[in-house]
């Protein structure tokens, strides 16, 4: 397994290349799983149905199940967000792991940088980017591709992805 990240300020469109890099990669015949990091209260379930009354009742964990797939929700209540490291090793095997978000994080990334947001670019204050994906051209050092052009950064992205023992090695040993 191998992990890529797209970090970014907000709106710089994170979701949106994830959306069209996916396919990309799955045509590959790569399977992707991605980690989302989400802000303050988020539902993944619909108030009144039954997964969510029972976290609403103070269920700790709720699995939800179908012919179809498979949710967990874990409540943390009052106990800290966990880490990246310790997400990642919640996930079944994939060929890659794409994370959204997460831009504090040691992982290699790659950033996603709209020139209309008006904030200034992650690199190189992140020593952790390896890459930039951009409506612009930029003058770097790293490899630079289109936002536009799904599968350039497709291919960024398996070029400059790490394999996750070495992430979450490198994590156990406080390492950034």
């Amino acid at each position: 397994m191998k992990i890529i990240g797209l970090a970014g300020w907000s709106g710089a469109g994170k979701t949106t290349l994830l959306q069209r890099l996916i396919p990309q990669l799955a045509a590959q015949g790569l399977r992707v799983s991605t980690v989302k990091h989400a802000h303050h209260n988020f539902d993944v379930d619909v108030p009144g149905k039954d997964s969510w009354l029972h976290r609403k009742a103070g269920a700790f964990e709720v699995l939800v199940a179908s012919s179809r797939r498979w949710a967990l929700m874990h409540e943390l209540r009052s106990d800290a967000e966990p880490p990246l490291d310790e997400l990642l090793r919640k996930l079944s095997p994939a060929d890659l792991v794409i994370v959204e978000g997460f831009k504090a994080g040691s992982h290699p990334k790659i950033e996603v940088y709209r020139q209309a947001n008006g904030k200034p670019l992650l690199y190189p204050g992140d020593p952790a980017i390896v890459g930039i994906a951009s409506d612009i051209e930029l003058e770097t050092r790293l490899p630079l591709a289109s936002l536009d052009d799904a599968a350039a950064v497709a291919k960024l992205a398996l070029a400059a992805a790490r394999p996750i023992a070495d992430v979450l090695a490198a994590a156990a040993r406080g390492e950034k």
